[in-house]
Order: C-alpha cells, then sequence, then structure tokens
C-alpha cells in the first residue's frame, strides 16, 4: 500500500493544543511512541492547534498559529486550525502559516437551510395541491441527530442530565442544525431528502440545485480568503509530470 497522510490532533470541543510547553511535549510523545513501534517514519502531515477558535468563537489568534507552526515545522508537520466555521478572519491563515482548516458545521448550517428553504416551499406548493405527500425532511433530520445521541457532546453545564425536548427552541435547532453532519447518510434521512427532491421536480422546481448552491458559496468564502484560485490547474499540471 502506497503511503496514507493523516493528522493528529486531541478529540475535544475547544480546539485543539495550544500551550507551547505542552504542544512540544505531545510532539515528542509521538514520535517516542511511533518509534517504539517501528513507525518512525509514519509522521503527520497536519498536527491540529488551538488558535483562538472553538465551537463558540470566532477569532482566529495569527500570533498563537505563528507559533505553533514554527514549533511543528522542524518535525516535519504543518497546523492544522479546528473549528474554523464562520470565522471572521479567514485571509490571517495562510498569512500565519497555517496548513489546514477544519469547516464542519458552517457546511452542514448551509445544507441545512438550503433543505430547510426547500421544505418551506414545498408546504407552499402543498397547500396549492402541487405536491401530494410531504417528505417530512425537517422531521428525520431532528430524529435522525436525537437518536445518534452526538448531540449530547454539546451540552452546557446547565444542561445536563436534561433531556432533549426538555432544552429551549433555540437550544434544539442549534444542535438539529449543527449535529445533522453526523447523520446525512441516514436511511431515513437519505429517503425524505430523495422525496423532498422528487417532489420539487415534478412541481418543475430543481431542489438539489438549491442545496449545492448555498454549500458552494460558503466553500467559496474560503477559497478565495486562502489564496486557492486557480490551483486546480496547478494541481493537473504536477499531476502530469
Amino acid at each position: 500500500m502506497p503511503p496514507v497522510s493523516y493528522e493528529v490532533g486531541t478529540e475535544e470541543v475547544h480546539g485543539g493544543l495550544a500551550d507551547l510547553s505542552v504542544f512540544r511535549r505531545f510532539l515528542e510523545g509521538l514520535k517516542d511512541g511511533l518509534r517504539a513501534r517501528g513507525l518512525e517514519d509514519v509522521w503527520p502531515c497536519f498536527v491540529v492547534g488551538k488558535v483562538g477558535t472553538d465551537l463558540h468563537t470566532t477569532e482566529f489568534d495569527p500570533e498563537v498559529a505563528r507559533r505553533l507552526a514554527e514549533t511543528a515545522a522542524p518535525y516535519g508537520s504543518v497546523i492544522k486550525g479546528h473549528y474554523t466555521d464562520s470565522v471572521s478572519n479567514p485571509a490571517a491563515y495562510p498569512e500565519a502559516g497555517m496548513g489546514g482548516a477544519n469547516v464542519g458545521p458552517e457546511f452542514t448550517e448551509a445544507e441545512y437551510e438550503g433543505l430547510e428553504e426547500l421544505v418551506a416551499r414545498e408546504k407552499e406548493l402543498a397547500a396549492a395541491g402541487k405536491v401530494g405527500e410531504v417528505s417530512g425532511m425537517m422531521k428525520a433530520l431532528r430524529q435522525a441527530v436525537v437518536a445518534s445521541g452526538r448531540w449530547e457532546k454539546w451540552r452546557q453545564p446547565e444542561e445536563e442530565g436534561k433531556g432533549f425536548e426538555e432544552l429551549s427552541q433555540e437550544r434544539q435547532g442549534w444542535l438539529v442544525r449543527t449535529g445533522c453532519r453526523y447523520v446525512w447518510a441516514k436511511p431515513k434521512v437519505v429517503a425524505a431528502r430523495g422525496k423532498l427532491y422528487a417532489n420539487m421536480e415534478a412541481a418543475g422546481e430543481k431542489g438539489e440545485e438549491v442545496v449545492l448552491r448555498r454549500i458552494a458559496q460558503v466553500i467559496g468564502k474560503y477559497y478565495r480568503a486562502f489564496g486557492l484560485e486557480r490551483t486546480l490547474r496547478k494541481l493537473e499540471d504536477v499531476v502530469g509530470r
């Protein structure tokens, strides 16, 4: 098998490693652990670092990022920022020497909002007699997120011990929007989406395009901020050689 490119980090919701002494200790511990298993040549491309952002903050810290990048460089890794979603200063990432950025909830929210728009339109079409049975898309998403248990990791301290239905409507909505990226492939969600798109098609409207356009707009924002224009041609040139 060919080499595998991979990343390492910590699985928690506060954004990754930031303290430089802890960061160095992490890298050295990883190096020692791999060496002990005869895997000293198996080194990660990316190390996820805390660069000012987490699930509830959107300000990237270039100075912290630069220090982490300088620390990781001698090891042969670059820094990837966790929770880049809706960050207020994305253009600062490449300037600070960042090698990558994780975006998840923001793309999912764009997809969710596109589906929400279609569901509202589906309701109008149903009221006008242009659609028969509605898809139940939002209900399917909600049920799948709750059943997955994924929402549990984002509980606030005051929410401990409460069931999903006991949370405020605002929190429930946020948890579904944020957590639905984990359940897109669930059979009932897939079936509901298919039904929704079919209803749009039957009414002469292109539902999937609405969703894809919303996602593309968000991707485009990062594409431009990270200076990635025309990189496809460059990659094709490299592959061609």
